[in-house]
């Protein structure tokens, strides 16, 4: 049966042999022919020579989540071809490089090969070791070209943009691409019975890593300083700050750079430098990932008692300790909640594309400024190093920046007594100062030791339950000032729901559209932020069973709905994934229809059903 723009293709390659940049020029020639496409870079953490992966998978419908099982697969790596062989479905097509024979052990009766001798043409056609090993992926991409139907002039066009200003190099490539073309064409039926067809869908969306925006929103979120130590898979949100920075940061008379990137020696020396810069009133923030968060807790801890603006975005990886530095998880999530020792809450913000990234840096700036507080951005890797169709970045340029509570001398001037910890208005925030805004008055220190409302260092039992009592009130002030959940339906219709978070959007998205295929009406929330504000509350409490998706092995969003929302942890069930690669549809529909199994004793999804 023929399948048009449905189907999923997997590069297997040799990590560090140029093949990223071939395959990115795949996925985005799909993505220029109009057709929703979803890529994900599956690589290993060693800088090369292990396996590593590029997939690619084409909807159609706009479904933007992995899918299980692969319908092409394209193996020139000799390591990993008996489990590459072993995951192309049923039917699905296995090109490999047939400079030398393929091995018998290799051999599935129930799928198609295509031999295509990759090396060989290389070596007959280049004469450079270099542009052998680099076009061997060129020609591939020309191959697939021409079986999957993929408009050569897009793939032109994009080496032209790729190559802009070393045009020498477009012929040589374009010479590779034609000769994958030519092969296909003389040797077997083109297209396949899985191909592309042009169609308008993309309008002005784009397609953009979540780093990439991260760096830009804190950007345009004005900030000035970050403070950062490299660490996978965060490393790309403070290169890119730092790139675009450069190109909207310059003093145009002077020349002179209107903003700093330090690179500390670690991850708490790090944050404490955020610390410092937003004390001292400049935007600042730093991007890490789940073994810095570990290191940063004291700090983050001073800054939520001594209530210092920060902003942390967090590119969570699997863990514990080094864990899988390469792949993806939201296994952060308690972590960062109560970051430190002692009675701390900390602010979330849950983005789930790479406009979100954008829009929740920006906002993140205003909410620590707002609540003088810690405020940290969870991404993961998929998010962040990944590139994803989205929504075109806006920003409104009347939009002014919000800078919380802050006294001006003159302010000062009239105050009779300034209280650092004073609650002047009720809510739980009070005012700050920059230090040196007034002679005598403001802040010019802090620490972080319990204290009375004028920050007078005091270990009187009653001023710290006054002070932590405050904090709890801010709290709650929080909960009206984040953003709130998406609701997916007007009203709730169902007892049963699904919650998710993040990344987990796009499959969870697409497991409400199976399962409603096939009679599970489910209602469902994507949660945007922590705390949890009341409409979280109200649909938790409006359904009777509520399947939690998250990407962890501990559960740890349910955890945190029950210990803030005193929840009976019976109506959470938990739907989980931690093997490092994102969460698929088929398997939220599997693990939600083995919970209702016993009610309902036709299973959705039969064993290896979309294996």
């Amino acid at each position: 049966m023929t399948k048009i723009n449905d189907f999923v293709v997997r590069f297997a390659n040799v990590n560090g042999t140029g093949s990223a940049s071939a395959n990115y020029l795949f996925a985005k020639a799909i993505f220029r022919m109009g057709i929703f496409v979803t890529p994900k870079n599956i690589f290993p953490s060693n800088i090369q020579g292990l396996p590593t992966w590029y997939e690619v998978r084409v909807s159609e419908k706009g479904y933007l989540g992995r899918r299980e099982g692969v319908d092409l697969m394209v193996c020139v790596n000799p390591q990993s071809m008996k489990n590459d062989v072993a995951s192309v479905k049923p039917g699905g097509y296995f090109v490999y490089d047939s400079t030398k024979p393929l091995h018998p052990e290799f051999i599935r009766e129930d799928i198609k090969y295509i031999g295509i001798p990759f090396m060989e043409m290389c070596i007959r056609e280049f004469t450079d070791p270099r542009q052998r090993q680099l076009f061997k992926n060129t020609i591939y991409v020309g191959a697939l070209s021409a079986l999957l139907n993929i408009e050569f002039s897009a793939l032109e066009q994009l080496l032209a943009e790729q190559f802009q200003g070393k045009e020498k190099l477009i012929a040589p490539n374009v010479k590779a691409l034609n000769l994958g073309v030519k092969y296909v064409h003389d040797h077997y039926k083109y297209p396949l019975d899985i191909r592309l067809e042009r169609r308008d869908l993309i309008k002005d969306l784009i397609l953009m890593e979540g780093n990439a925006a991260c760096g830009l929103g804190a950007v345009y979120a004005g900030a000035t300083v970050a403070a950062w130590y490299p660490i996978t898979p965060s490393t790309s949100v403070v290169e890119a700050f730092g790139d675009y920075a450069k190109k909207m940061r310059v003093d145009p008379l002077t020349g002179k750079n209107n903003f700093a990137i330090v690179q500390a020696e670690d991850e708490l020396a790090a944050i404490g430098m955020v610390i410092g810069a937003n004390w001292n009133g400049a935007r600042s923030f730093t991007a890490t990932s789940g073994p810095g968060l570990s290191l940063m807790n004291e700090f983050l801890g001073l800054a939520y008692f001594a209530e210092i603006p920060a902003v942390l975005i967090d590119v969570q990886r699997a863990g514990p300790s080094t864990g899988m530095p390469t792949r993806t998880q939201q296994s952060d999530v308690m972590m960062a909640a109560y970051a430190s020792h002692g009675d701390t809450k900390h602010v979330l913000l849950f983005p789930s594309t790479p406009k979100e990234c954008f829009e929740m840096t920006a906002d993140a700036f205003d909410l620590a400024e707002g609540l003088h507080t810690p405020v940290m951005v969870m991404t993961d890797l998929d998010l962040g190093m990944n590139d994803h169709v989205s929504e075109p970045l806006v920003w409104d340029d009347k939009r002014v920046h919000k800078r919380g509570k802050v006294y001006n001398a003159e302010q000062l001037e009239n105050i009779e007594r300034f209280g650092r910890y004073l609650d002047v208005d009720n809510d739980g925030i009070t005012y700050r100062t920059y230090p040196g805004t007034h002679q005598t008055k403001g802040s010019f220190f802090t620490r972080g030791t319990s204290r009375d409302e004028y920050a007078t260092y005091t270990e009187d039992g009653g001023a710290y339950v006054r002070n932590m009592n405050r904090l709890i009130k801010k709290w709650n002030t929080a909960k009206t000032m984040v953003p709130g959940p998406q609701i997916y339906h007007e009203r709730n219709k169902h007892s049963m729901a699904i919650l998710f978070f993040g990344t987990s959007k796009y499959s969870a998205e697409e497991a409400i559209d199976i399962l409603a295929k096939e009679g599970v009406k489910v209602d469902a929330i994507r949660i945007k932020s922590f705390p949890f504000n009341s409409d979280v509350e109200k649909f938790m409490s409006a359904h009777e069973t509520v399947f939690v998706i998250e990407q962890n092995r501990d559960a740890q969003m349910r955890s945190l709905l029950v210990n803030e929302l005193n929840i009976n942890p019976k109506k959470l069930i938990p739907v989980l994934n931690y093997d490092g690669m994102p969460i698929t549809a088929d398997n939220i529909v599997r693990q939600i229809t083995e919970h209702l199994e016993p009610a309902r004793p036709h299973s959705i999804l039969k064993s290896g059903e979309f294996i």
